[in-house]
């Protein structure tokens, strides 16, 4: 397909990746940083442009790939009648698009990702689209680059998700980092940490989450628990952290 990508951030970047990877081809990169644009323009061999009204009329689909509060200001910009036009964010409902075109819908990428990454991570892709065409064509250009993970999500379903995302990504990685600075203060190597995260991460492939759940406050071990606490009592807000999720972990029946 020929794809017209407007956006120059870590979702624009890494999708135009993939796509360029399945055989596809991207006509053009518009973004208001126009040097990032030129760069990715540069890498896939293509034109660049700060200015989405002059959008290439003859792309198969346009996709915005932006930040959720600068999607209206790309739809501003842009009249692109009887084109299928998706933009990228779980919690922004398709009918934004509606002013745009008649075909179009979402395309929402289910993974953190960062344009610097050498490698292209795996990414479940989650779809929605207006009309029965719009919705075989995305499902067609997700399946070119995610042929195991493609799934119809509406509206609803899409910011479910996104919800329980940033539980498993967003507040698990802050947790990493307020771990990584209690070990930087401590004169601990957090990288002896890896095994452990890489092994919890791995065993709920095959278990629930709630089942191989351990430690000191499913144990109601209260000696330990006030150990730790003693031990983060000069590290105020892992030691807030601390008596919040120990205290959920107790409560938490699932």
């Amino acid at each position: 397909m020929d794809i017209v990508i407007l956006g120059s951030g870590n979702v624009a970047a890494v999708l135009g990746r993939k796509f360029k990877a399945a055989g596809h081809r991207i006509l053009q990169v518009i973004s208001r940083n126009a040097s990032a644009a030129s760069k990715l323009a540069y890498e896939w061999d293509t034109e660049s442009s700060n200015y989405p009204s002059i959008a290439k009329p003859n792309a198969d689909i346009y996709i915005i790939a932006v930040s959720d509060d600068a999607i209206n200001d790309v739809i501003d910009n842009i009249k692109l009648p009887k084109k299928v036009v998706v933009h990228t964010a779980a919690s922004v409902s398709k009918d934004i698009l509606k002013t745009v075109t008649d075909h179009y819908g979402v395309f929402y990428p289910l993974q953190s990702l960062h344009k610097e990454d050498a490698v292209l991570p795996e990414t479940p892709i989650f779809f929605d689209g207006s009309d029965e065409m719009t919705k075989k064509k995305l499902e067609a250009l997700a399946n070119s680059i995610s042929p195991q993970h493609v799934t119809q999500a509406n509206d609803d379903a899409r910011s479910k998700l996104h919800v329980a995302a940033v539980f498993v990504n967003n507040f698990t990685n802050y947790l990493y980092a307020l771990a990584e600075n209690y070990c930087n203060k401590e004169g601990i190597d957090f990288h002896e940490l890896l095994p452990l995260i890489e092994e919890t991460a791995s065993r709920i492939k095959e278990i629930s989450p709630l089942r191989s759940q351990t430690g000191p406050a499913t144990r109601n071990d209260e000696e330990t628990i006030q150990k730790h606490l003693e031990l983060l009592s000069s590290h105020p807000e892992q030691k807030k952290i601390y008596e919040f999720l120990t205290s959920s972990i107790k409560r938490f029946k699932g």
